[in-house]
């Protein structure tokens, strides 16, 4: 049972997690009660998480998105200035926000294919562009870089509240999509495909998946629910500025890579994934429950990432070479 354990994507990410939360307790003299009744992480994991899922995928597919960046502000200052500023129904800054993410993730999409730019090139392009105009935008059309909204109830209810003091309502979100998407990747014709297209691109497309379409597809998948994020946060905090976003970039591709997931694509899990945000969160808002020094989380951060991608292989040959032990005559 143990050896099967270690063959799965999420092994890594399940040893990294404890490995966290032992240290912190021998090391930080932190109480574990008061960490897991704490939102500050769990909040920081919901937000984080609801990205690095759609991001995993694209991992997993062989691509990356780093256009992420700048779509949670440009999904935030959408829904102010349409719903805020211009003080349209709070559902057409929704659609705003989220029209804008599947524009954008077209965008990638297309160009990745039709191209041979690689992935990182081209959503390091939209994200300087979308940068620009974020800025530029809100500037020209309402003369500032932060713009305040207010959404009705109803809104604030499903996508902007808090549950109990301080638990917002973005976690219940982020536990129902990881459980559709775990089981969409693990459980589906369309997961397999996705694998497939990691392990070989040029093999998968001729067995006839339809790589092209499910490439864009992912990356819609991922510019939509950065966007997302920045619309539940502007519903929030009732504002939205055109800074921000830019720390999911690391925080997402660390979160990824912990949980399991390769960069040359091929091997993960959303599991993986999930328990490699929890780990991030703890390593990176944890560290306030500790008698540590706050400078040492980026040192933690740094070797936990080494450790996992050493993990992550090991457990990644483990995997294949019982995949090709041959079976005993009998």
């Amino acid at each position: 049972m143990i050896s099967a354990l270690l063959r799965r994507p999420e092994a890594g990410a399940l040893l990294s997690l404890l490995g966290v939360v032992a240290f912190y307790v021998t090391f930080g003299n932190v109480e574990l009660r008061s960490l897991a009744g704490a939102a500050s992480w769990v909040n920081f994991a919901a937000n984080l998480g609801l990205v690095a899922i759609p991001v995993g995928l694209l991992m997993i597919a062989g691509e990356l998105d780093i256009s992420i960046g700048a779509m949670i502000p440009a999904g935030s200052m959408t829904t102010a200035i349409l719903s805020g500023y211009y003080d349209l129904p709070i559902v057409v800054g929704m659609l705003g926000a989220l029209g804008l993410g599947v524009l954008v993730g077209l965008v990638n999409g297309i160009l990745t294919v039709r191209t041979s730019v690689p992935s990182l090139i081209i959503t390091l392009a939209t994200l300087v562009a979308m940068q620009g105009v974020v800025l530029s935008g809100s500037v020209l059309l309402t003369g500032n870089a932060s713009v305040a909204v207010s959404a009705p109830d109803w809104a604030r209810r499903v996508f902007g509240s808090l549950i109990g003091p301080s638990h917002q309502v973005i976690i219940l979100w982020w536990l129902g999509l990881t459980v559709v998407f775990a089981f969409a990747l693990h459980k589906t014709r369309l997961g397999n495909w996705i694998f497939a297209m990691g392990g070989d691109r040029v093999s998968a497309r001729n067995a006839g998946i339809p790589t092209s379409g499910l490439t864009i597809g992912l990356f819609v998948l991922s510019a939509v629910s950065a966007s997302f994020v920045g619309m539940c946060q502007a519903i929030l905090f009732n504002s939205a500025q055109v800074s921000g976003g830019m720390s999911f970039i690391f925080n997402a591709i660390v979160s990824v890579v912990v949980g399991g997931v390769l960069l040359t694509g091929g091997f993960g899990s959303v599991i993986g994934i999930f328990i490699g945000t929890l780990t991030f969160a703890i390593v990176s808002q944890g560290i306030y429950f500790t008698d540590l020094d706050r400078n040492w989380s980026n040192l933690i951060i740094g070797i936990m990432l080494l450790l996992a991608v050493g993990m992550n292989e090991s457990f990644r040959k483990l995997a294949l070479s019982a995949t090709r032990k041959p079976k005993p005559a009998r």
